[in-house]
């Protein structure tokens, strides 16, 4: 029996997955930070260690058992970071056709029947990339803000603050997000939040996402502006990878990975609307799997399996793999 490693690393935490060549998982575990830019190299090399051999422990195989591997890493942005991230591969000494890319990649692979197509990222900020028929990848830089990708909550909980200012300074209408804001950090009032905030005592992150959709919802017009804004600008991430990938004229799916998403339609809506005046056979889909069965997928493909074949199956098990683990389920 062939075995396959996934491996997802990320800012906060990290995934290792161990299936075989029909799709039953038999081992996973789970670390800590994995993105060389917040541990550092060393750092990533232990977490990615530590989780591949408990992975395996739970699996019962050694390394020699297995056939291929596919990694997403957090943190591998830019062609540069390529010689650095293959080194962390080869320190697993796995002896076995791998590949690599960034994080979103894999979750492109997990989300999509086909294996290739969109997928856009939201959560704490945001991302794309994709892949055509032929696999050949793309990607955005990820950088957020600073080269104008935009429609993750740390941007949209940017935009509400210079909409309170706005409102405070009569530059632009009164707002329900300023009671919002100035409830949430606890200050007295709208001078002494504004004022807390240049000086440190109050401070807001994305995690304040919430409140703009909340405000949104209860028909506060700025918040709804706010709201549809951002959902168009992630549909614009979207359409920078197709265009990179000139598949305007395909049927393909469009996944949404991260928390974000939670916002239902008044975000998703928009986002639909932008693509589809580009890209109008897209189909958008939720991501409901963990990205590393994507990593498993990446690992099938180097040895030439079928991956659709095996996906529904993989997903199921690994789903029932995970519950096990959470809840202390025993086998059948």
């Amino acid at each position: 029996m062939r075995y396959f490693l996934g491996i997802d690393t990320g800012a906060t935490k990290s995934h290792a997955l161990i299936a075989d060549e029909n799709g039953r998982s038999v081992g996973f575990a789970q670390g800590g930070p994995g993105n060389w830019e917040v541990i550092g190299w060393e750092g990533t090399r232990k977490v990615l260690q530590t989780i591949t051999q408990n992975a395996l422990a739970m699996a019962g195989i050694g390394k020699d058992s297995l056939a291929g591997a596919g990694f997403g890493f957090a943190g591998y942005d830019w062609p540069e970071d390529g010689v650095g991230h293959q080194e962390l591969i080869d320190s697993l000494q796995l002896g076995v056709p791998t590949e690599f890319g960034n994080d979103t990649l894999i979750g492109l692979i997990a989300g999509t029947e086909s294996g290739w197509g969109v997928v856009v990222s939201a959560g704490t900020s945001n991302n794309s990339c994709g892949r055509d028929k032929a696999h050949q990848s793309c990607r955005l830089s990820g950088m957020g803000p600073s080269l104008g990708e935009y429609g993750g909550a740390g941007e949209i909980v940017q935009r509400a603050l210079q909409d309170i200012g706005r409102a405070w300074s009569l530059r632009g209408p009164q707002t329900q997000l300023t009671d919002a804001f100035i409830t949430a950090v606890g200050a007295k009032d709208i001078d002494d939040m504004l004022a807390g905030l240049g000086r440190g005592r109050y401070s807001v992150d994305p995690s304040f996402a919430p409140l703009v959709f909340e405000t949104a919802v209860h028909g506060d017009p700025v918040a709804q502006k706010i709201v549809q804004w951002a959902g168009e600008e992630l549909g614009s991430l979207a359409l920078g990878i197709i265009r990179q990938l000139d598949l305007a004229d395909e049927a393909f799916d469009v996944v949404l990975a991260g928390s974000l998403y939670k916002a239902g339609d008044a975000l998703i809506t928009p986002m639909r609307d932008t693509i589809l005046t580009e890209a109008p056979q897209a189909r958008l889909v939720r991501l409901t799997v963990p990205p590393v069965v994507g990593g498993v997928l990446l690992g099938m493909e180097q040895v030439g399996l079928e991956t659709a074949v095996v996906r529904d199956a993989l997903i199921e098990s690994t789903q029932a793999l995970l519950e096990r683990q959470i809840y202390g389920v025993s086998e059948p």
